[in-house]
């Protein structure tokens, strides 16, 4: 079984989950309800407290293209932190480090254009434009920089792409085990452009479902329904009942979602080779590197055989997110030894720890220009 890298995922084989028998809304929803019985009595205990926030739209925000974004924003202060969340994630993926970061500067997290509560956003949905489309957006909701960028897997491209085409308005950056498929040996990045086409041809399948409400057979070899696909996979433990219950219906009924995150993998080997050809210095602005050692693996529970194939692909994975440190002469490797790829929720304080880093140092001298 391959293990090379996709966009917050191990590959189809591993990890792509197959169609939910679609019925009509009311069976949906009582269907995701039952589901929910496990983080009900025993994973509610540890949920993110007041996670339901993520349950409802924020502040819907126009991103200049016809997208509008949807925006939450917590606290007060500068700089602001702004979240990015990996391929097939959105907002909820933060909700257990943002509420703590707002104790002392505003924090932000959004939905990508066509994900969560955000409307769809032209096509293809590539990092410069869902960089743009950020930027449009902050500035729109009059949110000023500077900005502390916090990206995860996927997420984490668009945060250096951000960076490179916006470097005036960043004051720092944090990666959180992000995607390094541009610093991958060819090899491996040719695995994970050919798993990549089979990912989207099963995305694609899952929308036609949804748009059109016929039931889908659980194909053989998938453990999860594509409702259930989202995030390392729903109910997630460390979010309440209600949260899992809204993320679920969303995902049996936002076509548009389907679309966004089939767009963003069609994309990604054109943002990879983009970001080969603009690699831009940071210069003194503070870089934070979180890598856990386990990339692409989303939970602790379903961690892959060991072996040559896997301990290769995790040692490249880490030394490639090194690399990155030769942006900033203020870079630092953090490593999150006891986390999936999903640090920021197996190990939030680690990530929390890292952005406080970085606004610390931003706070004791370090002033980028201003635009």
């Amino acid at each position: 079984m391959t293990m090379m890298r996709l966009g917050g995922r191990l590959p189809v084989a591993s990890v792509m989950r197959g169609g939910r028998p679609y019925r009509s809304r009311a069976v949906r929803v009582a269907a995701a309800l039952a589901a929910l019985c496990a983080v009900l009595f025993a994973g509610a205990g540890s949920a993110a407290p007041g996670d339901r926030v993520y349950g409802a739209p924020g502040l819907l925000v126009s991103a200049g293209d016809g997208a509008k974004l949807n925006l939450y924003c917590r606290g007060h202060g500068s700089p602001t932190v702004v979240f990015d969340a990996g391929w097939e994630d959105w907002s909820p993926s933060w909700a257990m480090v943002q509420p703590r970061v707002a104790r002392w500067t505003r924090a932000c997290a959004y939905d990508r254009a066509g994900a969560g509560f955000s409307t769809p956003g032209p096509m293809p949905r590539t990092s410069v434009r869902i960089a743009g489309e950020l930027l449009t957006a902050l500035h729109n909701a009059g949110i000023a920089a500077p900005y502390i960028l916090v990206g995860h897997a996927f997420g984490s491209d668009n945060v250096r792409t951000f960076a490179d085409l916006y470097m005036a308005e960043v004051a720092g950056v944090v990666l959180v085990e992000g995607d390094v498929m541009d610093l991958e040996p060819r090899d491996l990045q040719n695995a994970d452009h050919r798993g990549e086409i089979g990912n989207v041809a099963q995305l694609r399948e899952c929308r036609d479902q949804v748009a059109s409400g016929k039931p889908l057979p659980k194909p053989p070899g998938r453990s999860r329904t594509c409702a259930q696909q989202f995030f390392r996979g729903l109910p997630e433990a460390s979010w309440s009942p209600e949260l899992n219950a809204k993320l679920l219906e969303i995902a049996q009924t936002k076509v548009a979602m389907y679309d966004a995150y089939a767009s963003e993998m069609e994309q990604m080997a054109q943002d990879e080779a983009w970001l080969k050809a603009h690699q831009r210095s940071y210069a003194s602005r503070p870089l934070r590197v979180v890598s856990s050692g386990r990339h692409g693996v989303g939970s602790l529970t379903n961690q892959p055989s060991p072996g040559a194939v896997t301990s290769r692909y995790e040692d490249e994975a880490r030394k490639a997110q090194a690399r990155w440190l030769t942006l900033s002469s203020d870079g630092e490797q953090i490593n999150a030894d006891h986390s999936s790829e999903y640090v920021q929720l197996d190990q939030p304080d680690v990530v929390v720890s890292a952005i406080r880093d970085v606004y610390d140092r931003r706070r004791q001298g370090y002033r980028p220009a201003r635009p």
